[in-house]
């Protein structure tokens, strides 16, 4: 399927101002197995800065999409793959941390997230996995149970020394978790939902988020460079 940037190629060095600029001014939210649309914001705002996720120009510091403006690490709790609520602030607070809202029978984007993720953790460091967590949160909440959750991501982490966090509860809490964390709501029932994988680093910032123009190296590269500066 298509995004703003087009395929999984990253852009060239002559058209990724372009893009650079038309991503600062929207986050595509991605239906997988449609067409994407764009946010307007219309629907509310975001909990940080009123805005969805932007990047900056051309002076990258990152292999994903540079945020314009650092993304505090949201407070929302759900429900966990065991049934336990888990409070995502104060269960991932200090640690390098991938978040992504997607829903299980989603037929690309999501698969090939987690499938991305699963081949960058494979090729850090043991000890630099050990510390970090990846959670998925589902937007569509009446199919994903936390056992459809649980089967869902142990076809990706089961081979990995750390475990996927699977998230579902009440639709309305999971909203408000979007709005915080500053991406568009899912619509048409969670089908229809934001591409962006945000990385927080220890210091409970996000300064960079991937998408369907991203690797798996690319992942790699930013989760090396997020714990160098911890």
């Amino acid at each position: 399927m298509s995004s703003a940037v087009g395929g999984r190629q990253r852009p060239t060095p002559a058209v990724a101002p372009l893009v650079a600029l038309l991503l600062s001014l929207l986050v595509v939210l991605t239906g997988c197995g449609a067409e994407g649309t764009p946010d307007d914001g219309a629907d509310g705002g975001h909990d940080h800065s009123g805005a969805p996720a932007a990047v900056e120009g051309p002076e990258d510091r990152f292999a994903g999409l540079d945020l314009a403006e650092p993304y505090r690490r949201p407070s929302f709790t759900l429900t966990d793959t065991t049934g336990a609520p888990f409070d995502f602030r104060a269960q991932t607070a200090g640690r390098p941390t991938l978040l992504f809202f997607g829903y299980t029978e989603c037929p690309d984007i999501c698969p090939t997230t987690m499938a991305d993720v699963a081949v960058a953790l494979r090729g850090l460091d043991a000890a630099l996995v050990e510390d970090l967590q990846m959670v998925f949160v589902t937007t569509d909440p009446a199919t994903d149970t936390p056992e459809v959750l649980g089967e869902y991501l142990g076809r990706f982490d089961a081979d990995l020394p750390v475990d996927f966090v699977g998230l579902t509860g009440d639709q309305e809490t999971i909203d408000q978790a979007q709005l915080s964390t500053g991406v568009p709501l899912a619509e048409d029932q969670g089908r229809l939902h934001s591409s962006l994988l945000l990385l927080y680093g220890a210091d409970d910032e996000a300064q960079v988020a991937f998408d369907a123009g991203n690797t798996s190296r690319d992942i790699a590269a930013d989760l090396r460079r997020v714990a160098e500066d911890t």
